[in-house]
């Protein structure tokens, strides 16, 4: 499913104007990046988190000139879902074997 799918059906289910729910969704996950890169964590309940997760120092290697390169600590966004939302996943039935 597409972005533009998630807007289609929105739109469709409550009649706001694809335009409208657009807007809203770019909104939102401007709202999600901005605030992740200021490290604040978004914790939507019943859905899931949004979090940063540590990556600690690490030393790695450049195949192509065979050499060693230090990765420093770093963030990377990440999901966690929320159990109702795990549970709901979990209980489904896989639509292409009904």
């Amino acid at each position: 499913m597409t972005k533009a799918d998630v807007i289609a059906e929105i739109s469709s289910k409550t009649g706001i104007d694809k335009k409208d729910v657009s807007e809203t969704l770019e909104n939102f996950f401007e709202v999600v990046k901005d605030n992740l890169a200021k490290q604040e964590n978004i914790y939507v309940r019943g859905f899931g988190s949004f979090i940063n997760k540590k990556r600690a120092k690490k030393i790695a290697r450049n195949i192509s000139k065979n050499t060693s390169i230090t990765i420093d600590e770093h963030y990377v966004p990440s999901f966690k879902p929320a159990k109702v939302f795990i549970e709901q996943v979990k209980t489904s039935t896989d639509p292409a074997k009904a």
